[in-house]
């Protein structure tokens, strides 16, 4: 940034940046690393953005405020709207899927295409209900039914892979270095 983009306002434009995907309550030091300003300007602008968010300057009262916690700051939702938020995610929130389901989507993710039977000789155990699971949940999908024996072959929609928070199946991690040891049949059962 140059001298003439170090103003609190422009400062506190790009904290709003970064604090809005930040989990965790980030120093000043470290926002102004983030930020590429002076921490007194930083400090500054982080002054700004609270009286801003509580109204102090005549706007509105925001539903979130920015807080001082932990040694850091990070946008908090203000605490009238506590129920409000909770309410809503779980509302939209889906449930998590169990460890069979994940077990599952990795052996689809893995083997695709693949039909239930493999996966269920795979897993030793029958696979049919969480099958249904992850095609309701869109994470999986009937590819084709095989010709000889009409079984369908399934494996992974896009959906997963932004769940994921990646582009393609070739960015899933090699399988055989997080398994036990002792588990390697399992590997290389998957990589067949």
């Amino acid at each position: 940034m140059t001298d003439d983009d170090l103003t609190p306002e422009r400062v506190a434009r790009r904290l709003e940046a970064i604090l809005l995907i930040v989990e965790d309550p980030q120093s000043v030091v470290a926002l102004a690393a983030a930020v590429n300003a002076p921490v007194p300007t930083v400090k500054q602008a982080i002054d700004d953005l609270v009286a801003d968010y509580d109204g102090a300057a005549g706007g509105p009262v925001r539903g979130f405020e920015l807080r001082e916690v932990g040694g850091g700051w990070r946008l908090y939702v203000r605490e009238d709207y506590d129920d409000l938020v909770s309410e809503f995610v779980n509302q939209q929130a889906p449930s998590r899927l169990s460890q069979a389901a994940l077990e599952t989507l990795a052996v689809i993710a893995y083997k695709q295409p693949v039909t239930r039977s493999q996966v269920a000789s795979i897993r030793a155990v029958n696979v049919d209900s969480v099958v249904r699971t992850l095609v309701a949940r869109g994470l999986i999908t009937e590819l084709f039914a095989d010709a000889e024996t009409g079984a369908i072959n399934y494996g992974t929609t896009d959906a997963l892979l932004t769940h994921l928070g990646i582009n393609s199946l070739d960015e899933l991690p090699h399988i055989s270095p997080l398994l036990d040891d002792g588990a390697d049949g399992f590997a290389e059962e998957i990589h067949r």
